[in-house]
């Protein structure tokens, strides 16, 4: 282990230094001189970080430096991810959102910045993923930059797009496979149709894009870290890429072409009744609005999507939407961010987030990324002090637990069904198999309406070798059960609580709307704090979870519960009313 550990940090330094070599070469390469046609934006922003931006508050992967007056190169940076962030140059979308004198003048002054400092190959930002996502922003937003410009400014900034396109050209293979290499491809593609003299670049970076979809996107329109957020992040970039093609009368090759196809109805069965994605194996909700922009801009209709989307199964009613992961967490060598969250489910209503997952807590430090990726941090069944995947867990207090590894799901079951009383999911995995001899089964229904879902969680040891695993499970108990718990997270704005008697739980929403979850008395019901564990947030927000906690004593324990809509006042009335205005895209 520690041999792999010192070769990975060996061809991590090697590649950071062919990074640098390739960046100064590139310098001595003749610069671009111009637009081929004038670029049009693609990017979404966010006026309010914009405006946050020009106050001085530069809250990036989840720290917050507070700097007014001082220049975005010369801040302190409290961790690599957030000099990533600004290299990366997404801040460039918040400031043109804006697009004031006040942020085109930061805008300006921080890219010159920026050539200052680091266009002569220096600095952490030349790696050729960084390196695609920032010209990509700068061809974006070249009027924006570009604007009472200056000759030597002006030129500055042609000479340093042009010495990024040959490094691209050069070391884009370098950038891991997937959503990196995605985007230094797609910065490619962008830099050799719009700049002067670099159209030689696009034709291998369109085949190369094309190769990259072929390897990368599942026929099912998945990608193998099964991250929702990420599968819309490569989408976009193919979206953009095709796009600029097209307006440079080229046609995107047939793979490329094939895999947005393929990607689209896959984000449709990930979206919720509210737009935002499903949050599972590392991915958020999405930048508000890019989902739909992106699936309007590609073009791909509508379509009726049956079975499976990247491991995720899609129950749908009224305006519920129900999002299972119906699939083992994703193997090695993609696997540093996946979560142990088989069979765990989201929950919205309308426009608004009922049943959540925890999400990854990456941007607060790696205490809370280890308890993020736990099942425990999922709406799920969990037996108590393991995870259901190889993937340790910890307590959402943060709480030292010993380190309990339980082999990933080998087998993950799952079937689907419709009828005119709604639409059922019965699935199991084997994730506590080896430890305990237990099978975890889950089935959700939905009713037709949507207003019901009826849950059935099973903990059952049915073969010969299982009940002899239970059997020494529970000797190391003492005889005394395993201990178990189903988990429902809830989304912050859920009011929750207990009623009178403890045996149901009443959820008001900010809708309006009241839901109450009730179950069959065969496990204690308790209401426990939680977190939600958001991007773009200095730390975790504090929510609540409802808990179902028993022991298994025999070959089979089974708990069943429900959560119904007992009320809908005006407020959500008037939601459903916006839900249904026309003209959404998507």
């Amino acid at each position: 282990m520690a041999g792999a550990s010192r070769q990975q940090s060996w061809h991590a330094r090697r590649g950071r230094w062919m990074n640098r070599l390739h960046a100064r070469l590139s310098t001595l390469a003749r610069p671009a001189t111009g637009f081929v046609s004038q670029p049009e934006p693609r990017t979404i922003g966010s006026f309010a970080r914009g405006k946050q931006l020009i106050a001085g508050n530069f809250l990036f992967a989840g720290y917050l430096v507070e700097a007014p007056g001082t220049a975005i190169w010369d801040l302190p940076m409290p961790a690599p991810a957030f000099e990533d962030a600004l290299h990366g140059f997404t801040w460039l979308d918040d400031l043109a959102a804006v697009g004031d004198h006040a942020a085109r003048s930061r805008a300006q002054d921080w890219t010159m910045g920026w050539i200052a400092r680091h266009g002569s190959g220096r600095g952490p930002g030349w790696s050729p993923d960084l390196t695609g996502r920032r010209m990509i922003r700068w061809i974006n937003h070249a009027l924006f930059l570009l604007a009472a410009q200056d000759k030597a400014g002006s030129e500055a900034y042609f000479r340093s797009l042009g010495q990024q396109t040959i490094f691209l050209s050069r070391r884009w293979a370098a950038a891991a496979p997937g959503l990196p290499r995605f985007e230094a491809l797609t910065g490619l593609i962008y830099a050799g149709l719009t700049l002067e003299g670099m159209d030689r670049h696009v034709a291998p970076a369109t085949r190369a894009l094309a190769r990259e979809c072929r390897q990368q996107i599942g026929a099912e329109g998945g990608i193998p870290t099964r991250n929702p957020e990420e599968l819309l992040e490569v989408f976009t970039l193919l979206t953009w890429a095709a796009s600029v093609l097209s307006d440079a009368g080229r046609v995107s090759a047939k793979d490329h072409i094939r895999a947005i196809e393929r990607i689209a109805p896959t984000l449709r069965a990930l979206r919720h009744a509210d737009g935002g994605l499903a949050r599972f194996h590392g991915g958020g909700r999405g930048i508000e609005g890019r989902l739909d922009q992106a699936l309007a801009a590609s073009g791909v209709r509508a379509t009726a999507n049956t079975g499976l989307a990247m491991g995720y199964a899609r129950l749908s009613a009224g305006r519920t939407s129900v999002i299972v992961d119906a699939s083992a967490p994703p193997a090695a060598p993609v696997s540093q961010n996946a979560h142990a969250s088989t069979l765990a489910f989201e929950l919205t209503s309308g426009r608004r987030p009922v049943v959540v997952n925890c999400g990854s807590g990456v941007s607060f430090g790696e205490d809370w990324r280890r308890a993020g990726r736990a099942t425990q941090s999922h709406s799920t069944l969990a037996i108590e002090g393991y995870s259901s995947s190889r993937l340790g867990a910890r307590r959402l207090t943060g709480a030292q637990q010993r380190e309990l590894l339980v082999e990933a799901p080998r087998e993950v079951g799952v079937q689907q069904s419709a009828g005119q009383e709604g639409c059922s999911l019965t699935a199991w995995h084997d994730g506590y198999a080896r430890t305990h001899g237990l099978i975890h089964a889950r089935r959700l229904d939905l009713s037709f309406d949507g207003r019901s879902l009826r849950g059935e969680d099973t903990l059952g040891a049915f073969s010969d070798d299982d009940r002899t695993a239970f059997d020494r499970a529970m000797d190391r108990v003492r005889l005394q059960g395993i201990p178990y718990a189903v988990r429902f997270h809830l989304y912050p704005d859920v009011d929750a609580e207990i009623d009178m008697g403890g045996a149901a739980v009443s959820l008001a929403l900010k809708s309006g709307e009241i839901w109450v979850f009730r179950h069959d008395g065969h496990a204690q019901l308790h209401l426990e704090p939680s977190v939600y564990l958001e991007k773009g947030r200095l730390k975790p927000r504090a929510t609540k979870q409802i808990v179902l906690s028993s022991r298994v004593v025999d070959y089979a324990a089974q708990v069943n519960w429900t959560l119904a809509k007992a009320q809908e006042t005006p407020q959500g009335l008037r939601d459903l009313v916006m839900d249904e205005e026309p003209g959404m895209p998507g």
